[in-house]
This record gives C-alpha cells, structure tokens and sequence, in this order.
C-alpha cells in the first residue's frame, strides 16, 4: 500500500456497494440516480464528520434540565459543480443548517486540465471542515484545484469526499495534499479511457444527475 493511502477512507458496507452498482447501471434513470446519489453521501456523511467538535449546552427535556453537546461549529460542503450538487442534500440531511459554498470548474477536452469560471464560499468556513464532494475522482485534476482553492481560502479542516475514484486521482489528490481526507465508496482499480472516464464507474455523472444527456 502507498504511503498517500494513510488518509484515504475507502467504504467497505454492503448497503454502499449495492447502491453504486445501481448507481452505474446504464438502466438506472435519472430519478434514481439522483436519489442513489443522495443517499450515498449521507451515508458517507457520518463517518467523515466523526471527528468534528461538540460543546455542552443546558437543554430542558420534558422531565429535566441536562446538559448535552451540540455541534461547535458547522461544518461547509464545497460541491465541484455541476455534478457534486446532487452530493449536497444528502449531506444536508445530517445537518439542515451546513453551509454551500461553490466551485464552478470545467475541463479542457485536450490537455484534461481545470479550469476555474465560478467560486463562492462561506465567509466563516475556515471555522469548522470543509467536505469537497464530486461524485467521481478520475485524473485528480478538478478535486486537486479545488483543494487548493479552500485552502487559499484559509480553510485547514477539509475534506474530500467522491463516490468512484480511479488511482490517478487518489494519486494525485493525497500527493499533493498530504494532509487532507479522502473518503471513497468505491475505488476502482481500473485504467481511465481516452477522455479521461473511469470505465467501471456511471459515465458523465454532471449528465446522469442532471439528465442532459
């Protein structure tokens, strides 16, 4: 095993593997693939914010005042648009008051390279984590700028979170980012064609989740 897989997370849950096959199934509409979507990030959601801070608060329940802990601070989700938007709202389930922050990318069909066109965040982000979600790492290219963004940003908590990575991204992202997190559902030991896909993966997920294609 590589050194840089110290920090990656790679999901090993039979209710996971069974969504990303239907996830990848051609036969799989757009519907479905956008609640798969969802789920997936939720269910991922409580592992990769296991760690964050909670502080004790005096509540009063029906038969009693305790004290009992809230989170410190909330935590931002950063979807690589467009296709990390279908991560969000499974995200937001766990937690309906995280904040978004945006980072618009698209790629260059020759050299495969990102290139940035929109990007807003959260003044207050560098408070708590950060979860970078896109659905697929392919070459690494989009979720490795987008690291460097938030970190611009002043953000030192991230995360990284993808549902199918191929090892040129997970290369890519944890060498040049040693000490960020990556969670994957599935990571798929497979080469990448010549544009770039993962070819055991669900194809152009911006189009599957948006059904544009």
């Amino acid at each position: 095993m590589e050194d840089y897989f110290k920090n990656v997370v790679i999901f090993d849950h039979p209710l996971i593997a069974h969504k990303i096959t239907h996830l990848c199934d051609v036969n799989t509409g757009t519907k479905e693939f956008n609640e798969i979507v969802g789920e997936l990030a939720m269910l991922m959601g409580y592992e990769a914010l296991r760690d964050m801070e909670t502080e004790m608060v005096e509540i009063q329940a029906p038969l009693a005042k305790f004290k009992s802990p809230v989170l410190k601070n909330n935590f931002t989700i950063v979807p690589i648009l467009r296709a990390g938007l279908g991560m969000v709202d499974g995200l937001r389930t766990l937690s309906p008051t995280a904040r978004v922050g945006h980072i618009g990318m698209y790629r260059d069909e020759e050299t495969l390279e990102p290139h940035v066109y929109f990007h807003k965040m959260p003044p207050d982000a560098p408070n708590g984590p950060v979860v970078i979600v896109d659905p697929a790492l392919a070459t690494g290219g989009s979720m490795e700028a987008a690291v460097r963004f938030v970190k611009e940003k002043g953000c030192r908590n991230i995360k990284c979170m993808c549902l199918i990575a191929a090892p040129e991204g997970v290369r890519r992202v944890m060498e040049n980012h040693p000490d960020v997190k990556l969670y994957i559902a599935k990571y798929a030991d497979a080469p990448l064609n010549e544009k770039g896909y993962i070819v055991t993966a669900f194809g152009d997920a911006g189009d599957r989740v948006f059904g544009t294609k």
